[in-house]
């Protein structure tokens, strides 16, 4: 006697495709509906156990619902010119309303109760202009969702160390121009001369080095500027 035609519908209906790279694990859902009336068990077998890790492998999927089973790829050496071999069957049976033991029921199956459906598996490597978008995009998204918030931020603050730069400017040419003034004024002994003159060169190194470091900064952040522009 035939064996019944399979009641789940199965998402993908014939092929499990597996995208790599695969140094890591990679995972494929199949989706088991059941639209009949019945509880069904199901079962997930493959020809490949040591290859793959399935969750849930067994179960039972009441009326009308659906359950997402994944097959998890264990990582291995992926060589493009060998075909893949690996193949899956989901295997099912209306569920007994009486059943209290799910193992029992499948022990105690007929074949001519059983429904099955096969699966062939594909392993598939990103192609190289798909490699290449996502790292394009990757940091085209990042510098626009720094647009609206940071990039303001060190407008603002370019503008701020801008005007700081400038008043230093104005102030340190001030102090020279007061130290002009005083150098032709002073009628004092060599000795305070020389002091004053010391007091000057200090304060105008240390002025010159706050302007130095301030424009040091205001370059560090034009470039970081320039980068997100791009």
């Amino acid at each position: 006697m035939a064996r019944p035609e399979q009641v789940l519908v199965l998402e993908p209906q014939h092929e499990l495709k597996f995208r790599g790279p695969f140094t890591d694990v990679v995972t494929a859902t199949l989706k088991l509906t059941n639209p009949t009336d019945r509880n069904v068990c199901f079962k997930v077998k493959t020809t490949a156990p040591r290859r793959y890790c399935v969750r849930p492998n067994s179960g039972i999927i009441d009326a009308g619902t659906s359950i997402n089973v994944s097959v998890m790829l264990q990582p291995f050496d992926y060589d493009p010119n060998e075909k893949s071999k690996h193949k899956f069957m989901v295997q099912s049976m209306l569920a007994p309303y009486d059943m209290t033991d799910m193992e029992g029921v499948w022990k105690e199956a007929k074949p001519e109760e059983l429904m099955d459906s096969k699966l062939r598996c594909a392993f598939e490597m990103p192609l190289e202009n798909d490699k290449t978008t996502e790292h394009s995009t990757l940091p085209k998204s990042a510098s626009t969702s720094l647009d609206d918030g940071e990039v303001k931020k060190i407008m603002e603050e370019c503008k701020r160390l801008q005007m700081e730069v400038q008043r230093l400017r104005e102030e340190n040419k001030q102090i020279r121009e007061d130290d002009g003034l005083r150098k032709r004024k002073v009628t004092s002994v060599a000795p305070s001369h020389s002091s004053s003159m010391a007091t000057s060169a200090m304060r105008d190194e240390g002025l010159s080095t706050r302007v130095l470091a301030l424009c040091v900064l205001f370059f560090v952040i034009g470039v970081i500027i320039g980068k997100l522009a791009l």
